[in-house]
């Protein structure tokens, strides 16, 4: 085999492997996803939001509890609801109804720390449900959430990998 030959061999090989490489970290995507999967669940009762009904806070602007006749088990935990058209509404889209960071405080993770969030200290912004440790942290939020959600997006794949579920 000529010198130029096996170079060619070589940098065939070399370009297979970064190729897989790449193909890899790529596929890493799905990992990610499983971030999102981090719901603030009561470990007791197996409830999400302490048995509050997420949909509420998008149609009644309040919190609501809901009822233990309208449960939906999703991603590992119970959600309750207030009425069938709010399950119906969460069983189409949770994603839309689903507090972001799973339930934790969005001040606290943009701080880099995990801390549940109250289903009575909460707000939506850009249709997105947010629960908050206090008065003071919703307050913080609210004083500058595009800043806070950008910083809590970036630190939350190692703030969820801390979580250990």
């Amino acid at each position: 085999m000529t010198a130029a030959r096996q170079q060619r061999k070589s940098l065939a090989a070399f370009g297979l492997a970064l190729g897989l490489f790449v193909g890899a970290v790529l596929s890493l995507g799905p990992a990610r996803a499983a971030f999102d999967d981090r719901i603030v669940v009561n470990p007791q009762t197996g409830l999400a939001i302490s048995g509050f009904d997420p949909v509420a806070y998008f149609t009644d602007h309040k919190p609501r509890f809901g009822r233990a006749d309208l449960e939906l088990t999703f991603k590992g935990a119970i959600w309750r609801f207030d009425n069938e058209g709010n399950r119906a509404a969460f069983k189409e889209h949770p994603e839309v109804y689903m507090p972001r960071f799973g339930g934790y405080d969005a001040v606290a993770i943009a701080r880099g720390a995990s801390v549940p969030g109250h289903p009575l200290y909460w707000a939506v912004v850009d249709e997105r449900l947010y629960l908050f440790y206090s008065p003071q942290s919703r307050a913080t939020f609210l004083a500058g959430p595009a800043t806070i959600i950008a910083n809590a997006e970036r630190k939350w794949p190692s703030v969820a990998r801390g979580l250990g579920h």
